[in-house]
């Protein structure tokens, strides 16, 4: 261990004695590590971010029944242009089929402008939802009160605002109680969403709730909509999405072997979807990051064996003095490792600093994992002690008598 921390201390020396030759030794090294932490960083803040909006729209429990699954390509495009609309007795086939599904809400989404007095919002997601939307939490209100059951069925004109629309539309006045209007419509606010977010500068709270029967006199009843199902337990989710696909072929009357035409999507499908999305920019990015640390390591060995080179006669007298030819490539590795993970070291720093800066200066979140660090670190000790071999056995080599001959 002594001698370790000796060798550590000799190459520390070196690095200080020689700044501008070890920071150049080391630049694809820093290169690297910074391009690891911040990319790391910021995959790990948007996936967080990223699953956190999908659970705050869709809820972990819960899936969506919609008018077309995935499309992946032209021809999945051609192939379900023509399905049917989502229709309310389908949500009541649903309900009526499975005993493992304990709510199901229908659900329309347009956009309006929303005015109260001078102040008007534009591009206002306004929600049209069925009665049964109160079982689910991703409704919530944290001003007033949601919209009862009774008042969807009677098609009284009241909504729940989203936090960023009642903040433009009344700042510090209290929204409650107040009517404003939505289109050509007008509503009084009974309640005031919790605040969301935004996801990559897209707000979240930009939205309107209104009665389902409101909505389609505003925007048609043709509008498309979206089935909202909660299974009766989290266990029972599988079952309840096999379930409501029975269900939904059966009041279609699709055949065997008739594709479905529609698409059922749970949290975790869509989390999938994304990841799938932005694995194949992570897995170019580490393949630059590779590419990084070879460059950084092939300049490594290079310099290392240059300082065996001008280290020649002080090798020699140390193998006079009787050093065994492992303690030559200790050194020599050590002083490889030592310098390398010093690059390592100076490349987390910097990549913690990117990340900080993207995420100040950009909607992209970054999320510093200690794993990342410690992968990032630890690959530069290893392309030190993988690329300060050769020269270690090169030194370890070396005749002592022809080494104190040289100049």
């Amino acid at each position: 261990m002594n001698q370790f921390i000796e060798a550590a201390i000799i190459a520390l020396g070196a690095i200080w004695s020689n700044k501008l030759r070890s920071f150049l030794t080391v630049l694809g090294n820093i290169v690297a590590v910074t391009s690891i932490i911040a990319v790391v960083s910021l995959v790990q803040g948007m996936n967080g971010y990223v699953t956190s909006a999908i659970l705050s729209d869709v809820g972990a429990d819960n899936f969506t029944i919609q008018r077309t699954p995935v499309i992946r390509s032209q021809q999945d495009e051609e192939r379900v242009r023509n399905n049917p609309r989502i229709t309310l007795d389908e949500a009541d086939a649903v309900r009526r089929y499975s005993d493992n599904v304990s709510a199901v809400a229908a659900q329309a989404n347009a956009g309006a402008s929303a005015v109260y007095g001078s102040q008007q919002v534009d591009g206002v997601q306004v929600q049209g939802v069925s009665k049964e939307y109160i079982y689910f939490d991703t409704f919530n209100a944290e001003r007033g009160r949601l919209i009862s059951p009774v008042e969807i069925e009677t098609d009284r004109p009241v909504t729940v605002l989203g936090w960023d629309v009642a903040d433009k539309l009344f700042g510090p006045i209290d929204p409650l109680d107040k009517v404003i209007k939505l289109g050509n419509q007008h509503f009084r606010v009974i309640g005031v969403s919790e605040k969301k977010g935004s996801v990559f500068g897209n707000s979240q709270d930009n939205f309107a709730i209104i009665p389902l029967p409101s909505f389609q006199k505003m925007f048609g009843a043709r509008n498309n909509l979206q089935l909202i199902v909660k299974p009766r337990t989290p266990e029972v989710l599988d079952a309840a999405m096999d379930d409501a696909t029975v269900a939904l072929r059966i009041d279609r009357k699709l055949r065997p072997k008739d594709p479905d035409n529609f698409g059922i999507f749970t949290a975790g499908s869509l989390l999938d979807l994304y990841h799938s999305a932005t694995n194949g920019i992570f897995a170019v990015l580490i393949g630059v990051v590779a590419l990084s640390l070879v460059v950084g390591g092939i300049v490594i060995m290079n310099i290392m064996l240059m300082v065996v080179s001008e280290r020649t006669r002080e090798i020699g007298l140390r193998k006079a003095l009787g050093a065994r030819r492992r303690d030559i490539i200790w050194q020599i590795l050590t002083e490889s490792v030592t310098l390398s993970t010093f690059g390592g070291v100076v490349g987390t720093l910097l990549g913690f600093i990117a990340a900080v800066i993207v995420s100040r200066v950009s909607p992209l979140p970054a999320s510093v994992q200690v794993w990342s660090v410690a992968i990032g670190i630890g690959i530069t000790a290893v392309v030190g002690l993988f690329f300060g071999l050769y020269p270690a056995m090169r030194a370890a080599r070396l005749d002592p008598i022809e080494a104190l001959r040289r100049e």
